[in-house]
């Protein structure tokens, strides 16, 4: 079983993507895309989208599967990485390479990548431990700033 999707078209997101090779998060992207975002679009009872970001040094295209919630039209991702001491891997390569594509749902699109600022991440803070509670924990275990992305959509899917 191969950890790359090629099934995408022009307009619809890059060629080739490399899966995450965590078990867990390549079964639910599979599902998810293969799918065409009727199944796998929760984790434990929140939202999820699937991310499709570039690599910083390789320039490869790679998919992850992420809680989101929601800021008006954006959607809003946690860096938190279980509360380890590091950023997620996923986190590092949108600080270099921000132009991501998404699935939300049965809609592929286009969006950038921005981290929040300390005041604006104050604010939707609480609305994204509503969705995803174990965030509150994940902060509070770790010394790091837990990180929040914006995603805004930049075309029509």
């Amino acid at each position: 079983m191969s950890d790359r999707d090629a099934g995408q078209t022009a307009g619809q997101g890059p060629e080739s993507v490399e899966i995450s090779p965590s078990g867990w998060v390549a079964q639910q992207a599979r599902l998810y895309e293969e799918s065409g975002g009727t199944q796998g679009a929760t984790m434990h009872g929140a939202p999820c989208l699937l991310l499709d970001y570039k690599g910083r040094r390789s320039g490869t295209w790679r998919r992850t599967v992420l809680i989101y919630g929601r800021d008006g039209d954006d959607f809003l991702i946690v860096g938190s990485n279980g509360g380890a001491a590091r950023h997620p891997l996923w986190y590092v390569n949108l600080r270099d390479e921000p132009e991501v594509w998404l699935r939300v749902g049965e809609e592929r699109f286009p969006a950038r990548a921005e981290t929040l600022s300390p005041q604006e991440k104050a604010r939707v803070w609480p609305h994204l431990v509503e969705v995803f509670g174990p965030y509150a924990d994940y902060q509070a275990r770790t010394e790091r700033d837990i990180p929040v992305v914006r995603l805004t959509r930049t075309a029509k899917g």
